[in-house]
């Protein structure tokens, strides 16, 4: 773990929770920063170095062609971005060849040359740092690839089995059929069931670990299956409580978290741990004591954020949250909602102010059951989110809040400030009822994002700019599975990215698959055959 300076002999350490300095506790102190023993000091006007990650490491083209070289920077304030080559400066008005887009997240060069061919740095700074990384550039007559990439693709879990694919053309790499072997074994992927006339896969839920594994849940048959990205072999087995239907990487800790239900009417819950999970070699499955809870939720890291230290279960028909340690998998506090008769349904965290917020259970004899926000300093409940209702969404930044109503189709944009204050910059009233909403970085302006969400009934998929509100629909992409035959989660058809730099995106109807071009907020192609494909991992650099 290390600190980054957030003012003046004030230090925070990197797992840090951004709080608002006008808000106190119950004492009327300000708060305190509880999230490690070793780190308790005041937050004043957080501010944080910048930390970046450029795309690609390297890459080598032919002359004639474009190349582009991109940069993604976070900090607080909001770094700016500026590129040299071989150590000088560059200065793209003075050649048609180069572009700066997306406030110089990207750097365009058309129509490359050899004198081209160089180290090309991204730098990002603000008022308390700077961060600094290469991205090379080689020109060569014959650009060629050493090996075959399994990276920059989807793998999607369907009923026919495993099904790799390249975005960009549209083309299947692989197919993974239900009757290949694990290595080293005579069992099946998805041994046959007897009874049934088609061999076929059931999946519910999927982890990409670091680039290396595929961790997917089979509940037909109480396992989980773990898939090397390299060989693209399935190089392991383990079993598990019976129905394991969602996992969930912490990165934090190399430790996967299962979900099992017990059976269909979730009356046996269990979690488990899978520990060291990115060492891929003969892995085991610990069963944790806890227990009475439905769902869980652990936030998500970031370039700022890079350690998690806790987490929350819940029962959807209780009015409390439980908080644990990751770490220790140990019980820390309950949190309770009976002065708000909340029943927990989905939570989201922002560092920004140390938020987490609380989707409500609709109740019948109140016509909007508005959001909770949990102070994660104090572990208290600071009161509803104004009026907000829905399922809660956090931009990959912190920066903003996205509330979809299901039934409604009213999704409502909340920015929230480095202060901790939580704004509302739009509210838009839709005929979609939400199913699943991803966020996509913006490619024309820096430290913004778009949103495409898909719906529960309908064939279209929404696209909302989050600068300027502006929404589009793409019609026609065919009827989602219904949510009968997805009994795993909510989310039946989901939308998935690809990544950090990716322009394209996936989402599945019935029998095929739709790839979206995000950056040109179009269609890009159908893929045909793919039976309910609704578990879907996007793979990036390997």
């Amino acid at each position: 773990m290390w600190c980054v300076c957030v003012c003046v002999c004030v230090c925070v350490c990197v797992n840090f929770r951004v709080h608002n300095p006008k808000r106190k506790s119950a004492s009327g102190r300000l708060p305190t920063l509880s999230h490690s023993a070793s780190c308790q000091l005041k937050i004043i006007h957080p501010k944080v170095p910048p930390v970046i990650r450029v795309y690609p490491e390297t890459q080598a083209q032919e002359p004639g062609v474009s190349a582009s070289l991109k940069c993604h920077a976070e900090g607080i304030p909001n770094p700016k971005i500026s590129w040299l080559k071989n150590g000088i400066g560059i200065m793209p008005k003075l050649s048609k060849q180069l572009m700066l887009l997306a406030n110089g997240s990207e750097l365009h060069i058309s129509s490359v040359r050899y004198e081209d061919t160089g180290a090309y740095t991204c730098i990002a700074k603000n008022e308390v740092g700077v961060d600094e990384d290469i991205s090379s550039l080689f020109i060569e007559d014959s650009a060629r690839k050493t090996r075959l990439s399994v990276g920059n693709m989807f793998y999607v879990f369907s009923d026919d089995g495993i099904t790799i694919i390249q975005p960009s053309d549209c083309e299947i790499q692989r197919h993974i059929k239900p009757n290949e072997k694990v290595f080293s074994s005579y069992a099946e992927i998805c041994p046959r069931v007897e009874g049934e006339a088609i061999q076929s896969c059931l999946w519910a839920s999927a982890v990409n670990v670091r680039d290396k594994y595929i961790y997917v849940t089979q509940p037909k048959w109480n396992r989980i299956m773990i898939l090397d990205i390299q060989t693209q072999k399935v190089i392991q087995i383990l079993d598990t409580d019976p129905l394991p239907v969602k996992l969930h990487y912490d990165k934090s800790h190399d430790q996967i978290w299962v979900l099992s239900w017990g059976d269909m009417k979730k009356s046996h819950p269990v979690l488990q741990v899978i520990p060291e999970a990115s060492t891929g070699d003969n892995q085991h499955i610990i069963r944790t004591h806890l227990n009475g809870m439905d769902d869980y939720f652990i936030p998500h890291t970031n370039l700022i954020i890079n350690h998690i230290r806790f987490g929350f279960i819940f029962n959807k028909s209780k009015s409390v949250v439980h908080k644990i340690d990751l770490e220790t998998v140990a019980h820390i506090k309950t949190i309770s909602f009976k002065n708000y008769s909340c029943l927990p349904l989905a939570m989201a965290y922002t560092h920004l102010g140390g938020y987490f917020f609380v989707q409500c259970k609709t109740n019948m004899s109140v016509p909007i059951t508005p959001q909770l926000i949990i102070d994660s300093v104090t572990d208290s409940v600071i009161g509803p989110n104004s009026d907000i209702s829905g399922t809660p969404y956090i931009s990959p930044d912190g920066r903003y809040l996205v509330s979809a109503d299901e039934q409604s189709g009213r999704i409502r944009v909340q920015a929230i400030t480095i202060q901790g204050e939580i704004k509302l910059i739009y509210d838009l009233q839709t005929t979609m009822h939400i199913s699943d909403l991803t966020f996509q970085s913006s490619f024309t302006e820096g430290n913004q994002y778009y949103i495409y969400a898909t719906s529960h009934l309908q064939t279209d998929v929404l696209f909302v700019e989050l600068s300027t509100g502006k929404m589009d629909v793409l019609k026609n992409l065919k009827d989602p599975i219904k949510s009968k035959d997805w009994p795993w989660s909510n989310y039946n058809r989901i939308i998935q990215d690809s990544g950090l730099f990716g322009q394209y995106l996936i989402t599945p109807a019935k029998e095929s698959l739709f790839i979206i071009n995000g950056r040109q907020n179009t269609l890009r192609c159908e893929v045909s055959g793919i039976k309910r494909g609704n578990t879907v991992v996007w793979v990036g650099d390997v």
